[in-house]
């Protein structure tokens, strides 16, 4: 049963904002819909935190995405790995995006009244607040589209757009679902124009007059928001270039404009040490109700391992993992010792039929998550520096240069020895599509969402990596199974999540219109607009 998550009372937009449990950030939940504001610098962490907290927690991350893309695999409940995932599952993605969203407007909305605007200049300059928000929201609404498909939607370039009716709920009860191809052209203009709207000088975004820190990604420096807009658009541009031409000219001006360089650039969602500041997948496990349901993937492991691809033993392997015999707590605190052995890591299969469960996830056979994911203060990455490089080499021709900077961005942010790191990138094979976007997948651990998106667009890791629908892989003991969906008609990873079952009814006319799309039907194989393959 689920515990301490809200259910909002309406899933049209979830600005509503009735919850209780904000998982105890300062015990403050802000209505953006009431009379009475806020200042900024306390607004905005909350959104950010709302968003991060439910996206990255043990419940659309860890029952539903993290499985999917197969870095992670469950103990118990093993029939959401296989496809069926919870409805209440797809509700939380929906709910809490709006309501994190509805707070990041609110942000905007106080910074544009004429009262009110020029208050919030005591917690930095107001048009970079802006700016910041408006990053925040392109963030959000990109997660939102590519897991549902077209969606309501709002921004502030499109504000006089009379389509764009999200979080508005006093106007529009009923918001319409705008098309994806609409949501991501405007993503890529919001993204721009809030870059420019940026004051790189400004360093103190969201800090109250007594220093009190609000903004838990980048500290209040504009600079980074800077980088983080341009390497956000690059991602959207890229992810959409075979189906929009001026896909090319966007990617072009947001690398002229200053993506990340390094991994001092990375955007991360900072978290504190205690059960109300801690990280959302350290309390799914160590939280007031804590769980040990989750564990590496074995084809995961198998890659990292050398045991399938054609990239040898990843160092990374000791940095994912934590070695067979350690308990959770061991793994909580960091007390244990990494080995080179690989013979003491091993995953736990992945879509098991329900009748080979007990011989196959005794806790001692199998790898828990290392401390550094397991750890309170583990910052939860948005974007980092090592997907950008392999942005870059798709983009310069599958260049090595930027393929190696890749693989060693992201070895480097995760601890790997210097000797490691340059005797592994030594060895890696030429950088080809499958080879780079692989290898961007390894980099891309325990950011499914990313992952999940670049499956789909281009088929990598493939087959011989990933078990899909129909293959074949081995339990413990050797004993071959077949992977079997409970979803009928699937051959693939899911394509999307079905809509909230809440908006066929309060929302009827808009879902039929959305769902046509699929002859009517919701289904989590139908294609979203710029998936071509």
């Amino acid at each position: 049963m689920r515990i301490n998550k809200t259910i909002i009372l309406s899933a049209l937009l979830g600005s509503a904002l009735l919850s209780s449990c904000d998982n105890g950030f300062e015990e403050m939940n802000i209505n953006p819909n009431a009379p009475e504001s806020a200042p900024t610098y306390t607004i905005f962490p909350i959104a950010t935190k709302i968003f991060v907290d439910e996206m990255r927690d043990g419940w659309v991350s860890g029952r539903m995405l993290l499985p999917w893309v197969q870095y992670s695999a469950q103990r118990n409940y093993t029939e959401e790995d296989k496809y069926a995932y919870r409805t209440t599952t797809g509700d939380q993605a929906w709910n809490a995006t709006y309501r994190s969203l509805s707070n990041l407007k609110k942000v905007i909305d106080i910074c544009n009244d004429p009262v009110l605007g020029p208050q919030q200049a005591d917690y930095g300059d107001v048009e970079s607040q802006i700016a910041a928000a408006r990053i925040m929201m392109a963030y959000e609404f990109l997660d939102l589209t590519n897991y549902f498909g077209d969606v309501p939607y709002w921004s502030v370039s499109g504000a006089k757009n009379p389509d764009f009716q999200a979080l508005q709920i006093d106007t529009y009860a009923q918001p319409k679902y705008v098309k994806q191809e609409v949501i991501f052209k405007n993503l890529l203009q919001e993204l721009k124009e809030a870059e420019a709207q940026l004051n790189s000088k400004e360093k103190g975004l969201f800090t109250s007059p007594e220093g009190k820190e609000g903004d838990k990604i980048y500290n209040g420096d504009a600079a980074l928001w800077k980088k983080f807009a341009n390497s956000l658009r690059l991602r959207i541009a890229n992810q959409i270039k075979d189906v929009y031409p001026d896909a090319k000219a966007e990617i072009a001006d947001a690398i002229a404009k200053g993506v990340f360089t390094s991994n001092n650039d990375n955007a991360l969602q900072h978290y504190g040490n205690t059960v109300k500041e801690g990280s959302p997948f350290w309390v799914e496990f160590f939280g007031d109700t804590p769980r040990n349901d989750f564990y590496v993937n074995n084809q995961f492991i198998k890659l990292l391992k050398g045991q399938s691809g054609n990239y040898g033993v990843d160092p990374r392997l000791q940095k994912y993992a934590a070695p067979l015999g350690t308990s959770k707590a061991n793994a909580g605190t960091g007390n244990y010792t990494e080995t080179d052995d690989i013979t003491k890591y091993q995953g736990i299969p992945y879509g098991l039929p329900s009748t080979r469960l007990a011989s196959n996830n005794q806790l001692a056979r199998i790898s828990p998550f290392p401390h550094a994911v397991l750890s309170p203060d583990y910052s939860e990455v948005l974007m980092e520096y090592s997907e950008v490089e392999f942005l870059l080499s798709e983009n310069n021709g599958w260049s090595k240069s930027n393929y190696e900077a890749g693989v060693r961005a992201s070895m480097e942010k995760w601890g790997v020895e210097k000797a490691k790191i340059d005797a592994y990138i030594a060895k890696l094979p030429a950088p080809s599509k499958e080879n780079v976007i692989t290898q961007k997948y390894i980099a891309l651990y325990m950011q499914p969402q990313t992952a999940w998106v670049e499956y789909r667009r281009t088929g990598y890791p493939n087959g011989s990596i990933l078990l899909l629908p129909g293959g074949t892989s081995t339990e413990i003991d050797g004993t071959p199974y077949v992977f079997t969906p409970l979803v009928a008609g699937m051959t693939d990873l899911p394509s999307r999540i079905a809509y909230p079952l809440g908006e066929q009814t309060l929302n009827a006319a808009n879902w039929s219109t959305a769902v046509s799309a699929y002859g009517g039907k919701d289904p989590i194989n139908g294609k979203l607009w710029w998936m071509t393959r």
